[in-house]
């Protein structure tokens, strides 16, 4: 009975597998007008290269795989940026051919604002164009001296206009906004910020010393709702949320640190 290997590996959806018959390398991605090069060992026997045929998108390319080292050149296939692309490298199998760069498959962050804006109840709204790939955009809001994370919206990957909105909870004050995409390489892509200022009233909290609960309210007393942080003195986050109300009956007892609205205090449970 032929034997069926599978390997599956982590580099968008790259897949290989081997069988008695021969081999096949699969990889699956976006089109960002670059070509892959490819390692091509001799067979076992030491007669032939390994690759004998190579498909992007089920069509036999014409490139030239008689050699230890090809490229697969995608212009052929009129190919447009993000569009997207298998290609099936099939070979011998005692042998394994090595694609040495398939990470110009994976999406890449090249989006461009066209407009970016922001309304009094917080309504992000961005256009983008230039978009290469399904990239997911984080929505962040400057906080207690820090850019937070506070949603995220899937990207359309496509080079056209494309549009997008996500709705923030203002703090009291000036308010500012930006998104941000991050590739494979790790190096994030940044919008410029837009600000605005909020109708939220300025917000306190109480007790300094808390044995069930921290309130949050205006300044005529009244209870209201805000994102918070609480931290350990070892800086450690405990809590998170939205709320008027944070129970802390389940802390440890000493000090913490939290942030709210847009400030930054302490208080000691007791």
């Amino acid at each position: 009975m032929k034997k069926i290997f599978l390997y599956v590996f982590a580099l968008g959806s790259f897949s290989y597998n081997a069988f008695s018959q021969g081999g096949v390398i699969i990889l699956e991605g976006n089109y960002q007008g670059k070509n892959l090069y490819v390692q091509n060992p001799y067979g076992s026997g030491g007669v032939g290269f390994c690759v004998s045929e190579v498909l992007v998108n089920g069509n036999i390319t014409t490139d030239e795989t008689n050699s230890s080292a090809f490229e697969i050149d995608f212009k052929p296939h009129k190919l447009t940026i993000g569009e997207k692309v298998e290609i099936k490298i099939k070979h011998k199998e005692d042998c394994k051919p090595k694609v040495l760069n398939p990470e110009v498959l994976k999406p890449k962050s090249t989006f461009e604002v066209i407009s970016m804006s922001i309304d009094k109840d917080g309504t992000v709204k961005w256009e983008t164009k230039s978009e290469t790939g399904k990239l997911p955009f984080a929505v962040e809001q400057f906080r207690w001296n820090k850019w937070v994370k506070v949603g995220e919206v899937d990207g359309n990957g496509t080079p056209t206009t494309n549009s997008y909105s996500f709705k923030i909870q203002p703090h009291s004050g000036k308010n500012q906004v930006r998104v941000r995409q991050t590739d494979y390489s790790g190096q994030p892509r940044l919008s410029k910020p837009v600000d605005f200022m909020s109708d939220v009233p300025e917000i306190n909290f109480a007790p300094l010393k808390a044995s069930k609960n921290v309130n949050f309210y205006t300044s005529g007393e009244k209870a209201i709702e805000t994102m918070y942080e609480i931290y350990d003195q070892y800086g450690n986050i405990v809590k998170k949320g939205f709320g008027s109300i944070v129970d802390v009956s389940n802390l440890p007892k000493g000090g913490y640190f939290l942030n709210f609205d847009n400030k930054m205090g302490e208080f000691v449970k007791k």
